[in-house]
């Protein structure tokens, strides 16, 4: 039987992210986008709160919840705004590799820093020249006895200037392709190991983008995931079936916010005699506006459940990240034509939801990638 009811705890989880965003993001969000400040006091409050990393297993210090909790909850932050979300998400994403690949010390480690110390975390893999394209990566990662020697450099790394730790995917048989690619957890102090310069992005300024550069960086051999080499390429992707419905989520509460700021406007703006919603074309932009909301969350909880129900969920998670993230750019831009004029101007916040909406239809695969990936997945057994 299927059933959109949220139960008793999910409810309270959306309640308390949604007062959270409503107390400690939207009344900062402005302020944090104009001056491209990190919100690392309001990430440590979420964390504190029980809002952050909730699918870290209960062995390791975390809740120990499902994707559909983490979904919920982050539709709520990103209505508070979408940078915030992007930025105390950053950890989750990071932690993904470690939960599915990692070996019972690292993960008592790592997530333990993670869920008991707040420790914060990047997942880095992009690079200059290999963004979609995560098999034409360069960086590489060579054995000398008990340590492997990392050199290379990635890019638009979320989180990078406050990370504690990194998720890197390198290559240690050069080779071999995607095959031939390991993981590494790498601290932010080891030698060799260098931050560029904070990205000046379109929008969700407060997130920190930088890239980071290893020059000949040491790392010990028991922080490679897992047991062995070369299962790197295969755990990151899985990673993104777990954050993709989140991404999805994070769109999903952008477009609601947009919509909501269009809606209450179109009932204070008078045109011709009337409010703006009760012309017919302003009213059917916002029907259409509500309609893709609902299907994008519709689809997020889909692929949230079916990964909680052990179901292989890479299609679904493609289908909402793809669709809510479309919607969100979309539905933001039709947020500023409503407002018209006033929508352009940076002195209300639907301008900064559409700039915000954009890197949706980009990181985490571009929209592009997720038709890819849905192409693959309906055709494999021909």
């Amino acid at each position: 039987m299927v059933n959109f009811q949220l139960d008793e705890m999910q409810e309270m989880l959306k309640e308390l992210a949604h007062e959270f965003s409503m107390e400690e993001v939207r009344p900062n969000a402005e302020h944090w986008d104009n001056e491209a400040l990190y919100p690392k006091e309001a990430i440590m409050k979420a964390h504190e709160m029980g809002l952050l990393n909730l699918h870290i297993p209960e062995a390791y210090g975390g809740p120990g919840l499902g994707c559909m909790e983490e979904v919920i909850v982050n539709e709520e932050l990103a209505w508070g705004d979408p940078g915030f979300a992007t930025a105390a998400y950053a950890t989750a994403l990071a932690c993904a590799p470690i939960i599915t690949g990692g070996t019972e010390n690292q993960k008592q480690k790592w997530l333990g820093m993670v869920a008991k110390e707040g420790a914060l975390a990047s997942y880095a893999v992009t690079e200059p020249g290999a963004g979609s394209d995560v098999a034409a990566c360069k960086t590489t990662a060579i054995r000398d006895g008990d340590q492997y020697i990392i050199n290379g450099e990635k890019m638009w790394i979320t989180g990078a200037g406050h990370s504690d730790f990194f998720f890197v995917l390198a290559k240690t048989d050069p080779d071999a392709g995607y095959r031939g690619m390991s993981g590494f957890i790498v601290e932010k102090g080891a030698e060799g190991f260098s931050l560029g310069k904070k990205e000046t992005n379109m929008g969700q300024r407060c997130s920190d983008t930088r890239s980071i550069v290893f020059d000949n960086v040491r790392v010990p051999a028991d922080q490679l995931i897992g047991e062995t080499e070369s299962g790197g390429w295969m755990n990151a992707m899985k990673a993104f079936d777990l954050s993709r419905p989140n991404i999805a989520a994070h769109a999903t509460g952008l477009s609601r916010a947009s919509y909501e700021h269009a809606l209450q406007y179109s009932n204070e703006r008078m045109t011709f005699g009337k409010p703006l919603h009760k012309h017919q074309a302003i009213q059917f932009m916002l029907a259409d506006m509500k309609t893709k909301i609902e299907a994008s969350r519709m689809l997020t909880w889909m692929s949230a459940s079916q990964s909680d129900s052990g179901i292989k969920n890479t299609e679904s998670a493609a289908h909402a990240k793809r669709f809510a993230a479309d919607t969100a750019m979309e539905v933001s831009t039709d947020a500023v034509q409503i407002f018209g004029g006033y929508g352009y101007s940076e002195e209300y916040p639907v301008s900064r939801l559409m700039r915000g909406a954009k890197v949706m239809q980009i990181y985490e695969g571009s929209s592009q990638v997720q038709r890819m990936i849905i192409g693959r997945e309906i055709t494999k057994d021909f």
